[in-house]
């Protein structure tokens, strides 16, 4: 099976623009192609990890991969899908974020000598003479087309800066770039990015008369259409320090049963053939094939070892038994207890288990915390340095998060 074939397979490809011409390059010939990441945070999130799996089959299909890191758009950032101006960041900022990205994405993509290469479009678009683009690229834009593009509709109903409005010429400027600099045929991205994916392909073909190629895949969304990647404390990032192992692990181990088989195919390398089999599961069984989907998730990003002990911990947690080695925890001091106690909701703030003393109040209220096994009845429940005899408490919050405070001595 081809590489597209391949993507298409596993319910990866949403829109293309040659789509014959496509799949014959991708399943017979070896190209070079991009996939941009704007460092608009110190970590990759969820939503990235699509992009980094198409990058990952690309290459072990032997194409080339160019990671293209949004040094110069980054000073921009993508209006797409936003109903508000992004904030700006400076150049340090975005420097460490790529630096960041870049630790992260060589988990699973080889930069080593002739792989794959990694890129900046800060060389550039920083330096460029502003006259001089406009009447390279901007002349070959319809500032009507753009406009009607999917990218800008919900940045017009609150207002479109001509800040914002210069991102997808920029966008489309570095594929003219890259098919200059390496012979870059192919740009892929996530199907919010087609319009801006769109104008690079024109851009190229208006200035070189050369045809080259697009294609989005699809967003990481559930059955009903919601985004993936969010949880009561925010975005689920690739970062340990962002979020942990165990709470990665935790994640994908509790997808909606709907979800499961959709996020094996596009987020793990597990053959289809395997894969098939899960989707025969029903009822209990399903909760084996999500061990396996959150295993195989967490085991590519922060490796088999951690895989592991996540896998141990949820085992023993929600199979009755005590090991909390792995759990999330959260360490707090005797100077953390007013008068020799902590209220729990305040404990809960602290542990970021809660956004606020109104969701912890609702929490409690409803019967969904607990302590040590023991459900918490009030809202004024406090706990005292007694309460931490073995050095620590499990925080119990709803049926699956679970969380240590560690008292120190």
């Amino acid at each position: 099976m081809g590489v597209f074939d391949e993507l298409e397979a596993r319910g990866m490809v949403a829109q293309i623009t040659n789509e014959e011409k496509v799949k014959k390059l991708l399943n017979e010939d070896k190209i070079t192609f991009y996939i941009g990441f704007d460092p608009t945070a110190d970590s990759l999130h969820v939503g990235h990890f699509v992009q980094i799996m198409v990058m990952a089959h690309m290459q072990k299909a032997g194409h080339t991969p160019i990671a293209l890191f949004g040094g110069g758009t980054g000073m921009i950032g993508d209006p797409s899908g936003k109903s508000d101006m992004r904030k700006m960041l400076t150049k340090e900022d975005i420097d460490h974020n790529i630096a960041c990205f870049q630790k992260q994405m060589s988990r699973l993509i080889d930069f080593s000598e002739g792989k794959a290469i990694m890129a900046n479009n800060k060389d550039w678009l920083l330096d460029l003479n502003y006259v001089e683009f406009l009447r390279k690229v901007g002349v070959h834009f319809s500032v009507n087309r753009m406009l009607a593009a999917e990218c800008y509709k919900q940045r017009l109903e609150k207002g479109l800066s001509f800040f914002e409005l210069n991102y997808m010429i920029m966008q489309s400027y570095d594929f003219l770039e890259l098919n200059e600099r390496h012979n870059c045929v192919l740009q892929m991205g996530g199907d919010d990015q087609w319009s801006n994916i769109i104008g690079g392909v024109e851009l190229v073909r208006r200035t070189k008369a050369k045809e080259v190629y697009g294609i989005t895949f699809t967003l990481l969304t559930t059955s009903e259409g919601k985004k993936m990647g969010k949880t009561e404390k925010g975005a689920v990032w690739l970062d340990p320090e962002k979020t942990s192992p165990f709470e990665f692990y935790q994640y994908w181990r509790n997808v909606d049963d709907a979800d499961v088989i959709r996020c094996m195919k596009i987020l793990t390398f597990l053959p289809l053939s395997k894969i098939a089999e899960y989707e025969a599961f029903t009822g209990s069984g399903l909760n084996q094939a999500k061990e396996v989907l959150a295993f195989e998730v967490t085991k590519l990003i922060h490796g088999e070892e951690e895989a592991m002990k996540a896998q141990e911990a949820a085992r023993a947690l929600f199979g009755g038994g005590k090991n909390s080695d792995n759990m999330p925890s959260t360490e707090i001091s005797a100077s953390d207890l007013t008068d020799g106690s902590i209220g729990i909701l305040d404990l809960m703030l602290k542990a970021s288990l809660i956004p606020s003393k109104g969701e912890g109040r609702r929490l409690v209220e409803q019967g969904g915390v607990s302590v040590d096994d023991q459900k918490v009845e009030s809202i004024t429940h406090a706990l005292t340095a007694a309460d931490f005899e073995k050095g620590f408490v499990i925080i119990k919050k709803g049926k699956k998060v679970f969380h240590k405070i560690i008292l120190q001595k």
